[in-house]
């Protein structure tokens, strides 16, 4: 399948960091990390095939996401980057990491696992009609206690975010929607297709000899912290970090300290050597 032209949010300047969303998601859902790290690199956030601005009429299946991710790399001539993916963009950037280990500097890990499961309870029809109305109100009224209290706690929300404060909800409401809204059934089939047939790249792990940092949620149902956990021991140079009392979007619950430990990692000799390899 030929690649398409990725919608992409390019920021600031300084050595690449590639930022890989995930599902459902866009390149504005990154912007937790772009925001942060703009002003000391070069970030580049594309929507994926089938999501936010990456449009496409024809199915398609994961490998699909790689050769558009190649053609940016040859568009945007790319030759030294860093990797940071969320989810489904952290199990995309150990696929590109596999595919280019020459050019790969490092690769971050959000909340993602090379082989992913999950543990997320069944849902009930009360719990979607508790989302879809804790959705629509904090999209018209961002943050409200009372939206949080009476629809937020008892909807999928809560599977999503441990922390149920307004702050997190905002974000719901300013990211999460249009990610939401903006990812296509496409999409979803190209993913879902991929969890069926058995998606697992343990045993290629050995060959990335990057530094890696694993990002851990400490309730993550949805790539459950044990997944995440075994990645991060099977990645041959790997530091992790867990986050306590946060679910599948930490980065909205304790967006400071997820972006400090992300900088700090960057910045250490050792990793910022590289820039200047």
């Amino acid at each position: 399948m030929a690649a398409i032209d990725l919608y992409t949010d390019i920021r600031g300047e300084g050595m690449p960091i590639l930022c890989l969303h995930g599902h459902p998601g866009n390149s504005q859902s990154l912007s937790v990390f772009t925001d942060a790290l703009s002003p000391h690199y070069r970030t580049i956030s594309p929507d994926l095939r089938g999501y936010g601005r990456s449009h496409t009429s024809l199915p398609f299946s994961m490998n699909a996401h790689l050769e558009d991710l190649d053609a940016l790399l040859t568009r945007l001539d790319l030759d030294k980057f860093w990797l940071l993916g969320w989810s489904l963009g952290g199990i995309l950037a150990l696929e590109l990491a596999l595919r280019h280990p020459e050019q790969v500097l490092g690769i971050i890990g959000v909340a993602t696992a090379a082989r992913p499961r999950s543990d997320h309870p069944p849902v009930s029809r009360a719990m979607l009609a508790y989302s879809a109305l804790a959705g629509i109100s904090n999209g018209v009224f961002p943050g409200r206690q009372w939206i949080i209290d009476h629809w937020g706690r008892r909807s999928l929300f809560r599977y999503l975010v441990s922390r149920q404060t307004p702050a997190v909800y905002r974000y719901l409401a300013r990211e999460g929607i249009s990610a939401y809204l903006g990812t296509t059934p496409l999409a979803r089939r190209a993913l879902s297709q991929a969890l069926r047939d058995g998606y697992d790249r343990r045993s290629q792990l050995s060959q990335l000899r990057c530094p890696c940092l694993w990002l851990i949620g400490e309730g993550d149902r949805h790539i459950t912290p044990a997944s995440s956990h075994e990645t991060a021991r099977l990645l041959p140079h790997c530091d992790v970090r867990v986050y306590e009392e946060t679910a599948h979007l930490f980065p909205w619950e304790v967006p400071h300290l997820v972006c400090q430990d992300i900088l700090t990692w960057l910045t250490h000799p050792e990793r910022q050597a590289l820039n200047y390899i």
